[in-house]
């Protein structure tokens, strides 16, 4: 066994954990199928949106896991269950009187309101196939309808038949005594409008396998439950999916987790071994309330994308997927900072050290070197100091601080200047709000100002650190970081900011001196 794979047996890194538990369910015998399958779901309704990538991202993280501690072959399926009936109509698509004719039929049975696609179904899976192929996810593409119109579903749809009692006494348990009365797990597709029926079954032919039904206008009906005639509700399908292809992995958020035996339960009636399951915590808006796609309380993909790299959205969504995140604005300038610390981090790191790093999960074992001379949060605040409109009035800065940089060598770094100004421009410059100092303040700020104007010490960020806070210290700031606070506040308007002495190095000794007599005058609130 390699050092690496030695190394990944004894990982602590989450990818690896889960690994580990898929493999143990092979340490007796190889699987029968020829590979190990990880599946993700998705609901095709709407676009995709920010938990599909995390769900994506997520189970590629594992999967790649998985092939440094086994040689079984692997595969990512991405399931649309693109035979769902539409039960609304969403609001911000086009033709909403054509959708509304078609409720309740399968999303690619609805004509496409955009006119692109033989389906609103076909429409979104191709959505999301783009989106997947954008981040380059290696995955195949399964259409549920094509699942059950092709027949590949029909042995697992005839034996739910046969087995119809057990699922149902699986499902009843977990219903209030009114859906009780009405439920069944199987949906028929109606024969001549195309609706999905919401309809007590009248009987289940275990030999025929064919369910008997009286429509919603009270004519009955006999249909096969093969060949796309009839739909599992969701919960069984979920269930009998696993059992039909064989899954062996899929992550879904904490809302699903109660669900878990149910999708496992059925999942073994209908003779499958239910997968392994990692259940992930929910995203949370600035209010720390669950996000929602109807609600659009929280950051989508592209929002997150109009403001830094994916590779910054790919080590969010690695960093603690058990534990409940704020998923805001504030939060992607600490995602991208702490990305490239961990870049810079792996070059030195052994094995171990490697294999714990998120960048190795983020990029499949081969990093990029990050060419991130200035933090992104130092951007922000030279964009705030400076007036940038674009990237252009951040590279003067830029150069004086490091000479040897450019956009051609530290594309990275260019990427971020762009980004910070445009951040900088949509969500620090509205709520920044300038205070004048305290006379305290305003004398140790003079004297700050007093010691740039005779300093000789170049930009050496840490000398000038050490500069600021001899001022604080001699000032009696206590504690220090009031200091801080004061120069944040007085001078760029927020409570929160940057190692000062870096600052000045970036802005310049004299463009600081003048920023704050500036303020010290009144100027800048």
């Amino acid at each position: 066994m390699s050092s690496l794979r030695d190394a990944a047996m004894n990982s602590k890194a989450w990818p690896f954990e889960e690994a580990r538990r898929v493999l143990k369910r092979y340490e007796k015998k190889a699987p029968e199928k020829g590979h190990v399958l990880f599946e993700t779901g998705y609901g095709p309704s709407g676009l995709p949106h920010i938990g599909t990538f995390g769900e994506v991202q997520r189970t590629t993280m594992i999967r790649r896991a998985f092939e440094i501690i086994s040689d079984i072959p692997t595969r990512l399926i991405c399931f649309s269950d693109d035979m769902d009936g539409m039960r609304k109509v969403p609001e911000n698509v086009p033709q909403q009187e054509l959708l509304k004719a078609n409720i309740q039929k399968p999303l690619t049975a609805v004509p496409d309101p955009f006119g692109e696609y033989a389906s609103f179904g076909d429409h979104n899976n191709a959505m999301l196939r783009r989106f997947l192929d954008t981040f380059g996810f290696e995955y195949e593409f399964y259409s549920a309808t094509e699942f059950y119109k092709s027949g590949r579903f029909d042995d697992t749809l005839r034996l739910a038949a046969e087995r119809y009692e057990k699922i149902m006494e699986i499902m009843l348990a977990s219903l209030r005594e009114e859906r009780q009365q009405t439920y069944s797990c199987f949906l028929p597709i109606h024969p001549e409008t195309g609706r999905v029926l919401y309809v007590p079954i009248k009987h289940v032919d275990k030999k025929d396998h064919t369910v008997t039904f009286d429509d919603e206008e009270g004519r009955e009906w006999t249909l096969p439950v093969t060949g796309g005639q009839v739909k599992l509700q969701w919960k069984p399908d979920f269930g009998a999916r696993w059992a039909a292809l064989g899954v062996d992995f899929e992550m879904y958020g904490k809302d699903h987790s109660t669900n878990t035996p149910i999708y496992d339960g059925i999942c073994e009636v209908l003779g499958g071994k239910k997968p392994e399951h990692f259940t992930y915590e929910l995203f949370l808006d600035e209010q720390g309330q669950k996000i929602s796609k109807s609600k659009g309380n929280g950051l989508t993909i592209d929002e997150w994308l109009t403001y830094a790299a994916s590779e910054s959205l790919g080590y969010f969504m690695y960093q603690k997927p058990k534990t409940a995140k704020r998923l805001w604005w504030d939060v992607i300038p600490k995602a991208v900072d702490e990305y490239h610390q961990q870049l810079r981090a792996f070059e030195g790191q052994d094995e171990a050290g490697k294999l714990a790093n998120p960048v190795w999960h983020i990029h499949n074992g081969k990093p990029p070197a990050s060419d991130m001379v200035v933090p992104f949060a130092m951007l922000l605040n030279l964009a705030s100091v400076a007036g940038a409109k674009d990237k252009d009035g951040l590279w003067g800065f830029i150069r004086k601080y490091a000479p040897d940089a450019s956009p051609e060598e530290n594309p990275q770094l260019d990427a971020a200047a762009a980004y910070a100004v445009r951040y900088f421009n949509d969500h620090v410059a509205p709520t920044r709000v300038f205070r004048a100092p305290t006379e305290k303040e305003r004398a140790a700020m003079e004297d700050l100002a007093g010691r740039l104007k005779v300093w000789d010490g170049g930009l050496d960020a840490e000398a000038l650190q050490s500069m600021v806070f001899a001022v604080g210290k001699e000032h009696e700031f206590e504690p220090l970081r009031d200091w801080f606070t004061a120069l944040y506040e007085v001078l760029l308007g927020a409570s929160q900011g940057p190692r000062f002495g870096g600052f000045i190095a970036l802005y310049g000794v004299d463009e600081t001196v003048a920023l704050i007599e500036k303020a010290l005058a009144g100027g800048l609130g």
